[in-house]
C-alpha cells in the first residue's frame, strides 16, 4: 500500500471524497427535536410531518400531489402500477440505474432499452421513435445528473401524438429545472429518491408528483399495503408497505427547507470546474444546456479517449487523495445479465459513453479550494 498523499512539509493531505452529507449543527437540533416529539406522540408513520413534506415538496415542483413513500425506486414501481403497464412495453434508457428497468418488471411490464444524446445523456425523441413496439404503454425520461434535457418539450409532444404517458425518473433532479418548468412536473407523473447520496435525503425515501388525481389516490393506495383507508382493513391493490416514517419525513423536510443552499454549494463548484476544464485536452464537460437550471447532483465529464477507468480512479486516489463519484452509469441495462431477456439489439452511443466518462466530486460544504485540487490532480493523471 502507497503512503498517503502529503505536502511539501511532509504534513498529510485531506482526502477529497466522492460525497458527503450535509446536516449543520442547527439540522441536528431541529431534527432531533421533532424527533423527539413524535416519539412522545407515539404516530410515526402517516402522520403530520409526512403530510408537511408531501405539501412542500408538491409546492416545491409546482404539482398538485405529492406522496411520500419509502423509496424513489418503490415510487417509480407505484407509478407505473398506477398506469397499468402489466403485459405491456416501456420504453426506458439504457444508461440509468437498475431500479429504473427493474420498476417495469416487478410492475408487471416489459422494459425496452433506448439509447442516449452523447451531449445531454438524456433521451432524445429520435430514440423513442427507434424503440418504439406496437404494444408500447410509454417511456421513462431519467435526468441524468440532475440535468433536464432541453428537448423535454418535444419528448412530451411525442407522447401526445403517440398516445403515449411519459413519466419522469427524476430521482437526481431535486431543485432541477428547465424553460422555467421544475423536474417532476413534465410527465403525467414523476419519481425522486432521497437515498443518502441524493442533493437531498431523507435518510431513505421516495417522493412521487403529479397532477392526476387518479395516479395520486392510487399511489395513496399503494403505499400502504393496498388499503383503500389507511383506518380499514379493505385492500384494493396487490400494495405493500412502501410507507415513509415520520423520522425520515422530518429528515427529509429540513433538508428540502436547505436544499437552495446546498444547491448554491453544488453550482459553485461546478463553476470552478467549468473554468478549469474550459479548452483542456482529455475532458469535455457535459454542459448545461441554455434555459436549463441544473443541481449538480453529478459533474458529469467525457474522457476524450478510453481509459482503464478503475487505474485512472485509483491513481488519482493513492497519488492525490482525490475519489471520483459513481459513474452514470458504468454498464448500461442492457448490458447487465439480469435485464438479458429483454436486450435485444446494440446501443452504440450509450455503450462508448459509459465506458468514457467519469464523475467529479460535488457535494454541499465542500471547499473551493478541494475543488482546485481536484482540477490539478487530473490534469497530472489525464491530460
Amino acid at each position: 500500500m502507497s503512503n498517503p498523499p502529503a505536502d511539501p512539509g511532509g504534513t498529510p493531505v485531506p482526502a477529497v471524497p466522492a460525497a458527503r452529507i450535509q446536516f449543520l449543527p442547527e439540522d441536528r437540533v431541529w431534527i432531533a427535536a421533532r424527533i423527539q416529539e413524535i416519539l412522545e406522540s407515539g404516530q410515526l408513520t402517516l402522520g403530520r410531518y409526512g403530510a408537511e413534506f408531501e405539501r412542500a415538496f408538491a409546492r416545491r415542483c409546482g404539482t398538485r400531489h405529492a406522496v411520500a413513500v419509502s423509496s424513489g425506486t418503490s415510487a417509480l414501481e407505484i407509478v407505473l402500477r398506477s398506469l397499468n403497464v402489466a403485459g405491456r412495453d416501456v420504453l426506458v434508457p439504457t444508461n440509468s440505474f437498475f431500479a429504473t428497468a427493474a420498476a417495469v418488471v416487478h410492475a408487471g411490464g416489459r422494459p425496452v432499452f433506448m439509447d442516449m444524446d452523447p451531449e445531454t445523456f438524456a433521451v432524445r425523441p429520435e430514440d423513442v421513435e427507434r424503440a418504439l413496439t406496437a404494444d408500447a404503454a410509454g417511456f421513462v425520461v431519467v435526468h441524468i445528473g440532475g440535468l433536464v434535457s432541453p428537448r423535454m418539450g418535444e419528448l412530451s409532444e411525442l407522447a401526445r401524438r403517440k398516445g403515449l404517458w411519459l413519466v419522469e425518473d427524476a430521482a437526481h433532479a431535486h431543485a432541477s429545472s428547465h424553460g422555467g418548468v421544475s423536474a417532476g412536473a413534465f410527465g403525467v407523473a414523476a419519481a425522486f429518491s432521497f437515498y443518502p447520496t441524493k442533493v437531498m435525503t431523507s435518510a431513505e425515501g421516495g417522493m412521487i408528483t403529479t397532477d392526476d388525481d387518479r395516479i395520486a389516490e392510487e399511489a395513496h393506495a399503494y403505499r400502504d399495503q393496498g388499503k383503500a383507508s389507511f383506518l380499514e382493513n379493505a385492500h384494493t391493490r396487490m400494495g405493500y408497505n412502501w410507507r415513509m416514517s415520520e423520522p425520515h419525513a422530518i429528515i427529509g423536510l429540513r433538508h428540502l427547507e436547505r436544499l437552495d443552499a446546498m444547491v448554491a454549494d453544488r453550482r459553485r463548484i461546478a463553476a470552478i470546474y467549468d473554468e478549469g476544464l474550459r479548452g483542456g485536452r482529455g475532458l469535455r464537460p457535459l454542459a448545461v444546456p441554455p434555459g436549463g437550471c441544473a443541481n449538480f447532483y453529478k459533474y458529469v465529464a467525457v474522457l476524450a479517449a478510453r481509459r482503464d477507468r478503475p487505474a485512472l480512479k485509483k491513481e488519482l486516489r493513492e497519488r492525490f487523495a482525490v475519489s471520483l463519484s459513481g459513474e452514470v452509469y458504468e454498464t448500461p441495462l442492457h448490458a447487465q445479465p439480469v435485464f438479458k431477456p429483454w436486450a435485444t439489439r446494440s446501443l452504440p452511443v450509450a455503450e462508448d459513453l459509459c465506458a468514457r466518462h467519469v464523475c467529479l466530486p460535488v457535494f454541499s460544504g465542500m471547499e473551493d479550494g478541494d475543488a482546485r485540487r481536484v482540477l490539478a490532480a487530473l490534469a497530472a493523471v489525464v491530460r
